[in-house]
């Protein structure tokens, strides 16, 4: 019950509330570590607990396209026409594999969306620490502290989301192992 009122609250919040947290994660670093999820039932949800060993990151990215430089010479101007890069990886895949790249010695365990603004986008991160002694005499959590990299190879649930595992059966069965892989095997 009491998760299920501050997920209400959550949704229900005025406009003057995330307008000044808006202005107040603006201003701050686009990476920070908070002591306290903002979102408690989301951080619950996806197994952070209150003990040593888990840190909560609050990661903000720019929304929009990526825009690579154009090139002034080289090559047919065809080829040169171009600036766009299409990534194939959703914000908070992107806020994941930042707030890791900030916290080496951390895997990601999960994330979840705050708000966002015509230009920013902000996630919440859950990182637990590999070799924390908490951590370690963890039986849940110890596995995924065993996995190296996990962010980086697509294996969170985000990362699963956006290359197209998240079902199974009828309708997948060009998605696994890869999109990629099954074209390969498909194209022999």
């Amino acid at each position: 019950m009491f998760y299920k009122s501050i997920r209400e609250n959550w949704r229900n919040l005025s406009k003057e509330l995330k307008h000044s947290r808006l202005i107040e994660w603006r201003n701050s670093n686009a990476i920070v570590r908070i002591d306290r999820p903002t979102r408690l039932d989301r951080a619950r949800s996806l197994g952070y607990r209150a003990k040593q060993g888990i840190l909560i990151i609050r990661v903000r990215v720019e929304r929009g396209g990526r825009q690579r430089p154009r090139p002034t010479k080289k090559g047919r101007r065809s080829k040169r026409q171009t600036s766009r890069k299409v990534l194939g990886m959703n914000y908070k895949w992107i806020c994941e594999q930042r707030a890791n790249r900030k916290y080496k010695n951390c895997e990601v365990l999960g994330s979840y969306p705050l708000l966002k603004d015509g230009r920013h986008y902000f996630a919440e991160i859950i990182l637990i620490d590999r070799d924390h002694p908490q951590i370690k005499n963890d039986k849940q959590l110890r596995n995924i502290a065993r996995m190296r990299g996990r962010v980086y190879r697509g294996l969170t649930s985000s990362g699963r989301k956006s290359r197209g595992l998240r079902g199974k059966g009828d309708g997948f069965e060009k998605s696994r192992p890869s999109v990629r892989a099954n074209k390969k095997r498909r194209a022999k």
